[in-house]
């Protein structure tokens, strides 16, 4: 079973007018399946294969001889060399586009390939797991707590027999065997799962990395790359707060959220949605997954760099966006009956920023349907986020 994916409309314009489309974010995501069902006519290789990244590193002219435009490139972080090669191509032929799709699992690795060597000719698309507006859209009956605990990879979905401990336990085995083994700095793969774990127990949390460092036995410069491995492969989000000079007191530390609520309740060891009900920390469960969603529609929208949150010594909200200075308020609570003392936050961040610069704000709860509250707010499903 095919899941439409939100950003293939995007794609699709793209390999219209950019001879280069690179599609990035973590592994499984569904990167090469969308570009090879998008694309059928083009070809592919995938430097996957040592002896394809070989060549395509050391050889890339004859590796691109064997692979002419128009071709998919699969996991092209692997042969950095290629890049220069890739420009004059593109440069001898530049009315021809959509000719070079490119793939690749390592964000950061990727960006600055690119930022050097094809700039301005391709166009830089992410990838992330399925938000739950996809999934309800090919399987609606998905409740919301099954899909929290199943997570978003499209694989879990097309083939629903999968096991999902065995599922995870496989990706984490995969993801710290190649993607971690690559980055120099993570000497001991051991460390660096504990440190994913402690992560996990963090998810939704402010960050500090002192106390993680210390928590995992590990030098705060090392938990600070080790916190950029993460982000680069497509695992961890930083959160930044919002603030203006009309708010001297806001805290200036990022908040962390995991990617997928999947990955992150198998590190949490919630297996079942009985698990997830039980689980002290359900309420910071759900408010990834809240952020998932909203990431989601902000990036359907064309914002980036439009998702906070707010917080002061003493309250804080959830989330922020803010769509050319004007702003949306989100708590995001896991209860199925909110209520008014659900909006308080909402309503002290209104009276500090101004209600002409506040357009609305939500508590996005476990409700079947939306309902205002007497003070302007409204409860809303996630299902609206979509």
């Amino acid at each position: 079973m095919w899941i439409s994916r939100a950003v293939e409309p995007r794609l699709e314009r793209s390999a219209k007018t950019r001879p280069v489309i690179v599609l990035t974010g973590a592994r499984q995501t569904g990167k090469t399946s969308t570009f090879l069902r998008l694309f059928p006519g083009h070809s592919f290789v995938s430097l996957d294969l040592p002896t394809e990244a070989e060549q395509a590193e050391k050889e890339p002219h004859t590796f691109l001889q064997r692979h002419p435009p128009p071709v998919i490139i699969d996991e092209v972080q692997y042969a950095p060399g290629l890049f220069r090669h890739l420009k004059a191509e593109v440069d001898a032929k530049r009315t021809r586009n959509g000719q070079f799709l490119l793939t690749g699992s390592q964000k950061f690795t990727l960006m600055k390939n690119v930022s050097e060597s094809l700039a301005g000719r391709a166009d830089i698309v992410e990838l992330e797991t399925l938000s739950f507006a996809e999934i309800r859209a090919a399987l609606p009956d998905t409740g919301v707590e099954a899909a929290i605990v199943r997570g978003g990879f499209p694989e879990l979905y097309a083939n629903p027999d999968i096991d999902l401990v065995a599922f995870y336990n496989s990706y984490l085995v995969t993801y710290l065997e190649r993607d971690v083994r690559a980055f120099s700095n993570v000497g001991s793969l051991r460390d660096f799962e504990r440190f994913l774990r402690a992560c996990a127990l963090r998810s939704a949390n402010l960050l500090n990395k002192a106390d993680l460092a210390r928590d995992v036995g590990i030098s705060p410069s090392t938990a600070n790359q080790w916190l950029s491995m993460l982000e680069a492969s497509g695992q961890a989000v930083l959160l930044e707060p919002w603030f203006s000079n009309r708010t001297k007191s806001i805290v200036k530390s990022p908040k962390l959220y995991l990617t997928d609520t999947g990955l992150l309740c198998a590190l949490l060891n919630i297996r079942s949605e009985e698990d997830l009900r039980q689980s002290p920390a359900v309420g910071a469960v759900w408010e990834t997954f809240v952020f998932a969603q909203l990431r989601a529609r902000e990036r359907n929208a064309g914002r980036t760099g439009s998702l906070f949150f707010w917080r002061d010594r003493t309250r804080e909200v959830d989330f922020v966006v803010d769509a050319g200075g004007r702003l949306e308020l989100f708590e995001a609570k896991w209860t199925e009956l909110p209520d008014m003392g659900d909006t308080v936050n909402l309503d002290f961040v209104r009276n500090v920023l101004g209600n002409s610069r506040v357009t609305g704000g939500s508590v996005v709860a476990r409700t079947p349907n939306s309902f205002p509250f007497p003070n302007g707010f409204r409860a809303v499903p996630v299902t609206e986020l979509g």
